[in-house]
């Protein structure tokens, strides 16, 4: 086999390999209760309030949201069905409960300090209408490598978010430094969801123009030496690039990378 021939096997195979992760990405998103099936962003306080996506009547205070359902109503929550009053408990930042609701799912959670509920019907028309997210072709010369540097202690890093006036505080365990186009640069990093994992949220010139204005993530793992590949095929866009009802993080200030990054997902056609 020639060198141009194994090139052209190998681009073949990281195009497919792309193709896999984005059909991945693409199938959560649209998922019955994903993010697309979102139909508001409702946010708790002590005074009771009906909402016309949910079920029951709904408050919060110090012991966490709590829910009072009428008479013929009832919820599923941990696989046990609950009528009359349920109390969620108190719930952890970033974290939250699922309870189904005939084929719906209510969503309840804490964002940026505050309880909301927010409810996912498989029928909203963003979902039923939702015909995939552009993005530029894969290209490997976009999977560069860096190096991860960890601080001295993670340090507590204060985000905007997508909705107006609430914030993110996420613990920054390190940056990673790289080149892109022949520049020494670097993001900071927060921490991933899986063990050991990061995800790094930028914009770059592209941000606004072709790709989503406010925000890309990409998810890294960093070896046991701190070598990683940032693959900005990858770069992935949060939920608010396609709704409105989404808290996303915004990144911050020093993640704002002073070239284009012509790779990932670009601006959906929601956002059109």
């Amino acid at each position: 086999m020639t060198v141009q021939e194994t090139t052209s096997a190998e681009a073949a195979a990281f195009a497919e390999r792309w193709r896999e992760w984005h059909a991945a990405k693409e199938a959560r998103l649209a998922d019955p209760h994903g993010f697309l099936a979102i139909t508001g962003l409702h946010w708790l306080d002590e005074e009771p309030q009906h909402f016309p996506d949910a079920p029951g009547t709904w408050t919060t205070g110090p012991d966490g949201p709590v829910v009072i359902l009428d008479e013929d109503e009832e919820l599923v929550v941990d696989g046990e069905t609950v009528r009359g009053e349920h109390r969620f408990g108190v719930l952890p930042e970033r974290g939250g409960v699922t309870a189904l609701w005939r084929d719906a799912a209510i969503e309840v959670a804490k964002r940026g300090g505050h309880d909301i509920v927010r409810p996912r019907h498989p029928d909203n028309p963003l979902r039923t209408s939702f015909r995939g997210t552009p993005a530029y072709e894969p290209d490997a010369r976009w999977a560069v490598t860096g190096h991860f540097i960890p601080f001295d202690e993670p340090r507590p890093t204060t985000v905007g978010a997508a909705v107006d006036g609430l914030e993110h505080v996420y613990e920054a365990p390190g940056r990673v430094e790289f080149e892109l186009d022949g520049r020494a640069l670097s993001l900071t990093a927060f921490p991933g969801h899986e063990s050991g994992s990061l995800v790094v949220l930028f914009t770059d010139e592209t941000s606004g123009v072709t790709t989503y204005a406010a925000n890309r993530a990409l998810h890294i793992t960093p070896d046991a030496d701190g070598a990683v590949v940032l693959d900005f095929n990858r770069a992935g866009n949060l939920p608010c690039a396609y709704t409105d009802l989404a808290t996303c993080p915004l990144p911050p200030p020093e993640n704002r990378l002073p070239v284009a990054v012509e790779a990932g997902e670009k601006i959906p056609h929601e956002r059109g």
